[in-house]
């Protein structure tokens, strides 16, 4: 993938990414008013993982302002290609502790704290560069064993030694619903998380509210919405009829 800064999105690109980024906020509302909820309380994050660096900045031209990026490679290269101060990064992807040091820069919120020893790697990084990183632990919802996150029944062990690092503010919890061919209910997962997370409130009241729960996406963010998400990890909905 070519994320080179120079790269300047298509007047089509910008006009689809326009309407889709129209189309997807307009989705978010409406779940939110079945809710109950303000929409003010979710945020779109576009996951630009699959497109290039044109493709970003029409996403960013269009409105959206919570880029998402699974390969920290690629978040270095489309972040030191942004001018922009009013742009946040997010880690979404697994991230491997040889690449915190030079990702913790960027200030990203990192979605994907799937282990008590990455957590200590983010600490010590945030650390020695005097920052607070914003984090989210990252939870298994699924059977497979093979899925990133910790797995419910060791969360909250996993939690209480996460929770005490110094220079990490973990906001809450973030997950994933299984696949669809697994025959499992999305709306259900994200209710189990919201509660798991609920449970993590009631046990740890200093830990700062943990506000915030990362679930959904292009194909099940109105269910993660309708369980509490504050966070709605949106890829190809809106992207949706570029070439």
């Amino acid at each position: 993938m070519n994320t080179q800064p120079n790269q300047k999105p298509t007047t089509e690109d910008r006009a689809l990414c326009a309407e889709n980024w129209k189309e997807v906020c307009g989705r978010v509302d409406e779940a939110c008013k079945k809710a109950g909820r303000e929409p003010t309380s979710v945020r779109v994050i576009g996951v630009t993982k699959y497109v290039d660096m044109a493709r970003t900045t029409a996403l960013y031209d269009a409105g959206c302002r919570d880029l998402g990026e699974s390969r920290p490679q690629a978040l270095w290269e489309k972040a030191g290609g942004f001018t922009a101060d009013d742009v946040r990064w997010h880690v979404i992807g697994h991230l491997q502790r040889n690449k915190v040091g030079k990702t913790m820069p960027y200030n990203p919120v990192f979605h994907t704290i799937d282990s008590v020893r990455l957590a200590q790697a983010l600490s010590r990084s945030a650390t020695e560069l005097s920052m607070v990183a914003d984090g989210l632990i990252e939870v298994n919802l699924s059977d497979d064993r093979g899925r990133s996150g910790l797995l419910p029944d060791s969360m909250l062990d996993s939690a209480s030694q996460i929770l005490e690092l110094p220079g990490l503010y973990v906001r809450g919890l973030m997950g994933m619903a299984s696949h669809p061919e697994a025959g499992r209910s999305p709306r259900q997962e994200f209710a189990y998380l919201r509660e798991l997370r609920d449970t993590l409130i009631d046990r740890f009241p200093d830990a700062g509210g943990l506000p915030e729960l990362s679930m959904g996406m292009s194909g099940d963010f109105e269910d993660a919405i309708y369980e509490g998400s504050t966070m709605v990890r949106i890829g190809s909905a809106l992207f949706s009829g570029l070439r």
